[in-house]
């Protein structure tokens, strides 16, 4: 009396979703990576970019800081080494990827 009467759906309804069907399923999947490239893939690999044309352009007299936050200039650059002076008379040899950034000139001025 007060319920209606519930039917079945056909078969052939069901199985066949159509194109639009099968791209809203993914729509959110395809958003959420299209979200996370730019959030944070695409700045890493800017990052990355800017990193290693910083390290090629490393040259005698820079000023760095290194990953341990260890402050010198630099006295000689090989292909995978850099040679800093930390104090007077005082050097260190470091890998190219450990040096995280270039200091402005003068920051060093006890050197």
């Amino acid at each position: 009396m007060f319920i209606s009467n519930a039917y079945a759906q056909t078969a052939a309804g069901a199985a066949d979703p159509g194109l639009m069907g099968s791209l809203t399923t993914f729509a959110p999947l395809i958003l959420m990576f299209v979200v996370m490239y730019f959030l944070m893939i695409r700045p890493q690999q800017k990052r990355q970019k800017e990193l290693k044309t910083m390290m090629d352009a490393l040259g005698k007299g820079d000023e760095v800081i290194t990953v341990g936050g260890v402050l010198g200039r630099v006295t000689r650059v090989t292909d995978a080494y850099v040679t800093i002076e930390v104090a007077a008379g005082t050097e260190m040899v470091v890998q190219k990827n450990a040096v995280t950034g270039l200091l402005p000139k003068g920051t060093l001025k006890s050197l």
